[in-house]
């Protein structure tokens, strides 16, 4: 696509006022993010885990997860991808934002540092630990009509995975809402074009969620819907919930930018009002 003089001074114009709206934002120079965890670091104390599951490829999975326990997913054979979404265990209306995710840190990657805020400005999960760093915010997950263009009819697809999960749940159709999806590798190319890098996914390699408040979980395991392969293959994935380490004083997601700090500032006004409450 070949752009005007005037359409190319536009995107010059809201490049600016984006850059601008990011340095006030900001107001300081977020802490540099760590590298990746590496594969066999991070071992998890067997007195601290509270359940251990397989979820097969196709299938999803549901679970509470208590304010300072976390969740480990790892991707057994390297072929999974884990789709995600959470809400507010004591009121449901407030669920997982991935948009606000996206906008309030500035980033659309997500690894260790990062939160996942909700769509009232809270953290309701820390990234704590993550071996891949190949993670989707923007596309979304497969859906009936996604994975019949790509592999034919009776495949599951996390759309549906999801409706099931929102019953099993006691919640709804409407209360399925965009999801972010891990080891998903994929970026944006210099025209915004989807670029799938399927080389940086590896077997064994896992993230870290640590829940900020009560939440509810669903998870589906089934194929990315840019995923190239036109085999439907997706692998077993493992699910390790656990009671987290204690969290440090200078704790990289509740520090790394005046933003994270924010959120964890709205976390701690409405725990307070909830308690008092």
């Amino acid at each position: 696509m070949i752009l005007t003089a005037e359409q190319q001074a536009d995107v010059a114009a809201n490049r600016q006022r984006y850059d601008q709206h990011k340095a006030l934002g900001q107001q300081q120079a977020p802490k540099a993010l760590p590298p990746p965890t590496p594969r066999d670091g991070a071992p998890i104390a067997p007195a601290s885990i509270i359940h251990h599951e397989t979820v097969p490829g196709g299938w999803y999975f549901v679970t509470k997860l208590n304010r300072g326990e976390a969740l480990r997913i790892v991707n057994s054979t390297g072929r999974s991808c884990v789709s995600l979404l959470a809400w507010n265990a004591a009121d449901t209306s407030e669920r997982l934002n991935h948009a606000d995710t996206i906008k309030v840190q500035w980033a659309s990657s997500l690894r260790k540092g990062r939160v996942i805020l909700s769509d009232m400005g809270r953290a309701l999960l820390s990234i704590i630990e993550d071996s891949s760093g190949a993670h989707d915010t923007l596309a979304g997950c497969s859906n009936a009509a996604t994975n019949a263009a790509r592999y034919g009819d009776g495949f599951r697809n996390s759309r549906d995975n999801f409706l099931l999960a929102a019953g099993k749940l006691g919640l709804s159709r409407r209360d399925v809402h965009p999801c972010v999806a891990w080891f998903a590798p994929v970026s944006v190319d210099a025209d915004g074009r989807f670029e799938w890098h399927g080389e940086r996914r590896t077997a064994g390699d896992f993230v870290d969620l640590r829940a900020e408040m009560d939440l509810l979980l669903a998870l589906s395991n089934c194929p990315h819907p840019l995923d190239p392969s036109p085999a439907y293959a997706p692998g077993d994935v493992e699910l390790i919930r656990y009671q987290a380490p204690l969290i440090a004083a200078d704790d990289l997601c509740r520090s790394a930018s005046l933003e994270a700090k924010r959120a964890f500032e709205n976390n701690a006004t409405w725990l307070n009002s909830n308690v008092a409450g």
